[in-house]
């Protein structure tokens, strides 16, 4: 199937190039010198309605010549829809429609909001337990019809319950999922189930949660650039579902779950000194930016220039994005919104 590659201009920014690519029949291969990617979503497909949508970006994937694996970044579901074993299971057979290795990292629309009562009122670390039985049933192993083998924090003594943090090698980069989500990160109360569950009185076995996870994905981030330096890469890519509010004070509630990850983020990105990619999904909204600041003395703050965050396209907008790698590159990644025609409304 062919892809449509015209976009309205061309720009480049930071570490990261976006090509939008103008007029006519071009193809992206035209304007970005040969090299592999992969694709990115998130945030799809919401409800049977977009299934059909769904499929094609399948299809247009599947016909990429560069594209080696395909990234989630979670939401297989919306937030309407119930948990059902049936529809995780039914979101997840149409994930391995993809020719190549398929990567999901949860998100909150996963376990996190299945407490609420259009969700089937379920208890949150009850499904989390059945996402991860059903979309990672090989530590170790991606799914996909072309599966590759990846390195699971399952494997690593004392995280064993964290099938979903994964890591690999792809085009001289050194890539991971961290399990971080939306809802705060799982500090937003499970009120549907819990009435008495709020933030000043938060329910002892959600913040177990939280807490384990949470360790979990800083020693994960540590031993993303930890492996980084070790290999040398060109730079670091870290794949997550929460959309971490970068643009909300520390002090704000609606940062708190995620203070902790940043922190670490940004000083583990400083301290690397080469490109790196934060992709996430949470929000639907395409865009490419660099939206970390770290403060310095004497007062004042300066933007983290060697970090770049590209957030998926997410229902309705049901596209992909295609993620350029290439060491030779002093940007490494590169960017490509893809929009599929067949999906754009109104026609």
């Amino acid at each position: 199937m062919s892809r449509d590659t015209r976009f309205p201009h061309a720009l480049r920014h930071g570490i990261v190039a976006a090509l939008f690519v103008a007029g006519g029949a071009a193809t992206a291969a035209e304007y970005i010198r040969p090299g592999v990617s992969f694709a990115l979503i998130g945030d799809t497909p919401y409800g049977v309605a977009e299934e059909p949508k769904f499929d094609q970006v399948i299809a247009e994937i599947n016909a990429s010549r560069n594209v080696r694996f395909v990234v989630h970044t979670g939401d297989v579901k919306q937030g309407s829809e119930r948990c059902d074993d049936e529809v995780l299971q039914k979101r997840f057979n149409q994930y391995q429609q993809f020719d190549d290795a398929f990567i999901v990292t949860p998100g909150d629309n996963d376990w996190t909001d299945c407490h609420r009562s259009n969700n089937g009122g379920y208890l949150p670390t009850e499904r989390l337990t059945r996402f991860r039985e059903i979309f990672y049933p090989e530590p170790g192993k991606t799914t996909g019809k072309k599966p590759m083998s990846v390195l699971s924090q399952a494997q690593v003594p004392g995280f064993e319950t964290y099938v979903e943090n994964i890591m690999w090698s792809f085009a001289g980069a050194t890539m991971a999922t961290v399990h971080v989500v939306g809802s705060n990160n799982d500090l937003a109360p499970w009120n549907q189930i819990d009435p008495s569950d709020s933030y000043a009185t938060p329910r002892a076995d959600r913040i177990a949660e939280f807490e384990a996870r949470k360790s979990a994905a800083l020693a994960w981030i540590d031993a993303t650039f930890d492996r980084a330096i070790a290999s040398q890469s060109a730079g670091v890519m870290i794949a997550m579902q929460a959309n971490p509010n970068f643009e909300l004070a520390a002090s704000h509630q609606e940062r708190q779950g995620f203070n902790e990850i940043l922190d670490r983020l940004a000083a583990r990105t400083k301290a690397f000194g080469k490109p790196v990619l934060l992709a996430h999904g949470d929000s639907h909204y395409f865009r490419l930016d660099k939206p970390m600041v770290l403060p310095v003395k004497p007062a004042g703050s300066a933007q983290l220039e060697n970090l770049s965050r590209v957030e998926n396209f997410g229902s309705p907008s049901v596209h992909w994005v295609e993620v350029f790698v290439d060491p030779r590159d002093p940007n490494v990644f590169s960017i490509v919104p893809h929009i599929v025609r067949a999906n754009v409304f109104p026609r």
